[in-house]
């Protein structure tokens, strides 16, 4: 099983890329055998989408974007790791989605959403309404909120607010594993036709 993480914030050193690089070993510790990749927007930020990715001439974003898209190509699941900036998903993780086309298609995907407050919710309806349309990911119904990130999964749980943080990332990563398994059965059926139909409607 092969699990890619992405942590969307566009800040170096950010809450959000510490709730990455938790789940990251969080994941490897539930599912015996996996390996885990970890994008991190904030330190290696993509080129802006343009119209070169529609073309067959090479550019500096395709050539940025060929190794990301490798690695996804091989993913079984995706943990998107969001915070919330001014009530929306930063224009890096939005960046990232334009990208996506084939690498993310019927694979399921895992919310995560970062607040340093007590919000977090806006990103999770606006990357279940928009963040799946031509990129095919399958969100599933489970997804985490972690409020006041910054006194969160700093070491061993102090709270029990932490502890329930805990154990939700531990239910929500078990049920995206079989969802990985389960799904991997949609993408080798040869059902789909992304030569006729290359976007959702």
């Amino acid at each position: 099983m092969k699990i890619a993480v992405i942590s969307g914030s566009q800040r170096p050193n950010s809450q959000s890329l510490k709730v990455a690089r938790y789940l990251e070993e969080r994941v490897a510790g539930l599912c015996e055998g996996s390996s885990v990749y970890l994008l991190e927007l904030g330190t290696g930020p993509l080129p802006l989408w343009d119209q070169s990715m529609f073309t067959g001439d090479p550019s500096p974003l395709k050539e940025a974007w060929a190794p990301i898209s490798a690695a996804l190509t091989e993913a079984d699941a995706i943990v998107v790791v969001t915070p919330e900036w001014h009530g929306m998903v930063p224009p890096a993780l939005k960046n990232f989605l334009l990208m996506c086309s084939k690498e993310l298609a019927n694979k399921p995907g895992l919310i995560v959403s970062v607040s340093a407050s007590l919000g977090g919710s806006y990103p999770v309806v606006e990357l279940r309404t928009s963040g799946y349309k031509n990129n095919r990911i399958c969100w599933i119904p489970d997804h985490v909120i972690i409020r006041n990130v910054s006194k969160m999964l700093n070491g061993d749980p102090a709270s029990e607010e932490e502890k329930t943080v805990v154990g939700r990332c531990d239910h929500a990563l078990r049920i995206l594993v079989e969802y990985g398994k389960a799904l991997r059965a949609v993408r080798e059926s040869g059902v789909a036709d992304y030569d006729t139909y290359a976007f959702g409607m």
